[in-house]
């Protein structure tokens, strides 16, 4: 592999990490980034496969929390009740990621420009929730109810479509339906945990036939530069979001989705 075949995957990977778990929609990221590189891999397989850098910071940060949680659940209901809701948020992307996998690959991956509308649109529909008074219901993510975690479930495969944003659509379900900024992000990303390990081992499972050497040492290069970025935004974004709100995550929205147009433009 050439210097530069090395450094577009790492570039990838620090886009992926650091736009997974905000939302921005990292996967939009890295298609409009991608096409402007030239940058393609088999079947779509790397901006799939290297958010198992963003998994794995994750569980790393939440390594802890995670331990002492199936530590509780033979002792605790509210334990039991909260992975049970996690599960049942996961169930309707799983259904549709898994119907709707090759439409989403083959027809939205290569839609850059529906990407970019889309981009946009969702951040000015960020702009508006954030500035909506909303009285909050839920405050800590072990309250929420079986039937809120199923709806947050359903506005997730919004994010099917590249540029919604899975965090984005999970948080913004999760505020309308009465939950506070920080724990709509915290449960966002928990979810994240079984919804992003179950498209990678499907993904993976699509199209391991499909890869060279090459591609395995690009998606390594990427999940291992995406787990370093993705741990630092783990660790920080929800103290971020409860001072400042996902205004300046919409306003980025609409950046990237507005240079994302001028540049298919230009350049095609």
């Amino acid at each position: 592999m050439s210097v530069t075949s090395f450094i577009e995957p790492a570039f990838l990977g620090l886009i992926e990490g650091l736009t997974e778990f905000i939302p921005v929609s990292s996967t939009a990221h890295l298609i409009l980034t991608g096409h402007f590189l030239g940058f393609t891999s088999p079947g779509n397989t790397f901006e799939v496969l290297i958010q198992l850098g963003a998994i794995l910071a994750i569980l790393s940060v939440y390594a802890a929390r995670l331990y002492n949680l199936i530590l509780a659940l033979p002792s605790s209901a509210k334990a039991r009740r909260f992975v049970a809701g996690i599960l049942l948020a996961f169930l309707p992307a799983a259904i549709v990621g898994a119907l709707a996998h090759d439409f989403i690959k083959t027809v939205l991956f290569e839609s850059p420009t529906l990407i970019s509308v889309v981009l946009i649109v969702g951040g000015v529909i960020l702009m508006i929730l954030d500035r909506m008074k909303l009285e909050p219901k839920y405050t800590d993510v072990m309250d929420y109810p079986l039937s809120l975690a199923f709806i947050i479930g359903l506005v997730q495969c919004l994010a099917m479509v590249p540029g919604t944003s899975r965090s984005g659509a999970t948080v913004a379900g999760a505020m309308l339906m009465g939950a506070d900024k920080r724990s709509a992000a915290e449960f966002s990303f928990f979810l994240a945990m079984p919804t992003m390990t179950g498209a990678f081992a499907y993904d993976l499972l699509k199209n391991y036939d499909k890869l060279a050497i090459d591609d395995v040492v690009s998606i390594a290069i990427g999940f291992t530069v995406a787990f370093i970025a993705g741990v630092f935004v783990v660790r920080g974004l929800l103290d971020f979001v409860s001072r400042h709100g996902f205004t300046p995550f919409a306003w980025w929205r609409i950046v990237v989705g507005s240079a994302g147009l001028i540049g298919l433009w230009l350049f095609g």
